[in-house]
């Protein structure tokens, strides 16, 4: 019985790495990063789709995105969806593809991306926390009702712990990682 409290509990601490990686991903460094147009949406063929959908996107350069899309006629719709977009870029339309040019990102600029990071990942670590403390609720509960010994109880919130601690460690490598791809000049 708490082995499925154990795998939940796994399950959704992943999960809350994910997704603060997803959430790392939007956030700007000093180069080129496909990851920046994932949340832009194109009205294309009468629904909005992402931009990875209607188009090839590559890094001809470290500070430049190329969009080609699948059909030309697209072309005025994705760049009117960047516009349209928080990026702050400026599309390039040469008529066959549009280029996107990240400008460097300046000293105070590159120390408000890490405050940035830091808050998306505190974010991640109280999504763990509280996936710890659902857990350890469920135990609780488990034990009150007889369900499981109280040994048994201890030993799963002691791995509980255990999983809370690795995920928080994975966390604070990404950080580190993110940080450093952000000093980088």
């Amino acid at each position: 019985m708490s082995k499925e409290i154990l795998d939940d509990a796994e399950r959704r601490m992943k999960s809350a790495v994910e997704s603060t990686r997803k959430e790392l991903a939007n956030i700007r460094t000093g180069r080129a990063n496909v990851g920046l147009l994932d949340h832009v949406m194109v009205s294309a063929y009468g629904a909005e789709l992402p931009v990875n959908q209607t188009a090839t996107i590559s890094i001809p350069e470290p500070r430049q995105i190329l969009i080609t899309p699948f059909d030309r006629s697209q072309l005025g719709a994705i760049e009117k969806a960047i516009l349209k977009s928080d990026l702050n870029l400026n599309p390039n339309n040469d008529g066959n593809a549009i280029r996107l040019n990240i400008p460097p990102m300046t000293e105070e600029r590159r120390k408000q991306m890490v405050k940035q990071t830091h808050t998306e990942i505190e974010h991640g670590r109280v999504a763990i926390r509280n996936v710890r403390r659902d857990a350890n609720e469920h135990l609780q509960k488990k034990e009150k009702a007889h369900a499981i010994s109280e040994d048994e109880c201890k030993r799963s919130q002691e791995q509980v712990q255990k999983l809370t601690d690795k995920y928080i460690h994975e966390l604070d490598e990404i950080q580190k990682h993110k940080e450093a791809e952000l000093m980088e000049v």
